[in-house]
């Protein structure tokens, strides 16, 4: 709740920003079709810069394009914002009970994040403390994380004035007090706005029929689905879990162009594995809502959580990411 009021439910920047023309959901191409992710193929890239967005849970926020915001600055900003967090400190926020801690900021450029030259490159934002009972030598513990990218994100970047700097798309891994002090930093500092990034039904249908279809190792989980059942006196989710191997064989009798997608293909996929689920448990999944995807790619829910699995295809997951916080300011 305390994020929530820090960070307002803004569509739009206060200038008027004009945002261009309207964007495809999750990646559409001009002519209609989607293009799967590609697998991360950075020349020069280093993989350990980068590691730190896999196998945990992340909140994903769309951020309006920040004002003014200097790349050679990051230090000046890390004062700044050290600052802002001990003011709130005072106040009583953001302190453990019990602990007395000293919150250090460190803000550094990811270039490994960027999907295309255009982009800038991500922001990547942490809060580390050390207890003042720990050894002088004992190394800080991150409390909080905060990453702003824009992967793939051209239609923005390119219509927007230079005075602007479009990271869309916000991930965060900490306490929500964290992130809204930090949120509220960034929203005075840069007249900029964020917004709790939610994940339609749609969207994770979309994005299970994408995963499904990509090539992983042997070993890969099982594509797992589920859904809510509404109209209930008591919550009743329902978990479908496929055989990887069984769903990736039922997507490629379902794409009819490798590489690319239709909404059509999407319909079809699931409405095979509503089918089947029905043939076998009498239950029709389709009056379900479905909440949450899981696979050996990503696990998406439907809440705005985010945990990516697979290193090869960061760049892509985070071109979705993008796509839908880009959908959302516009």
């Amino acid at each position: 709740e305390g994020a929530a009021r820090t960070l307002p439910s803004l569509g739009r920047l206060s200038r008027g920003l004009p945002f261009g023309r309207p964007h495809g959901r999750l990646g559409l191409s001009p002519s209609g079709r989607l293009l799967l992710p590609a697998p991360l193929a950075q020349e020069g890239g280093d993989p350990h810069r980068t590691a730190f967005l896999l196998r945990r849970g992340w909140s994903l926020y769309s951020v309006t394009p920040l004002y003014r915001f200097g790349r050679g600055r990051l230090r000046d900003y890390a004062r700044l914002l050290s600052a802002f967090i001990a003011a709130e400190k005072q106040k009583g926020l953001a302190v453990q009970v019990g602990v007395e801690l000293d919150i250090r900021v460190a803000l550094s450029s990811l270039p490994d994040l960027q999907g295309s030259e255009r982009d800038p490159a991500a922001l990547l934002v942490q809060l580390s403390s050390r207890s003042r009972a720990s050894p002088k030598n004992s190394e800080d513990k991150i409390v909080w994380s905060g990453c702003f990218c824009c992967v793939y994100g051209d239609d923005l970047s390119e219509n927007v004035p230079e005075d602007f700097t479009c990271f869309p798309l916000f991930l965060t891994n900490g306490a929500e007090t964290y992130t809204s002090i930090v949120g509220s930093w960034f929203q005075k500092t840069f007249d900029c706005s964020f917004r709790r990034l939610a994940i339609s039904p749609l969207s994770l249908s979309w994005m299970v029929a994408m995963w499904a279809g990509c090539k992983v190792d042997k070993a890969a989980s099982a594509v797992e689905l589920v859904f809510s059942v509404p109209h209930l006196s008591q919550p009743l989710d329902i978990s479908y879990a496929i055989h990887p191997e069984d769903a990736k064989a039922l997507w490629d009798t379902v794409q009819k162009t490798p590489g690319e997608i239709t909404q059509e293909e999407v319909d079809v996929f699931m409405d095979c594995l509503y089918s089947h689920f029905h043939r076998h448990f009498k239950i029709r999944l389709s009056a379900a809502k479905l909440v949450k995807v899981s696979t050996a790619i990503a696990q998406a829910h439907c809440d705005g959580t985010v945990k990516i699995l697979h290193s090869n295809y960061l760049s892509g997951v985070l071109m979705l990411l993008t796509e839908l916080a880009i959908s959302q300011i516009q």
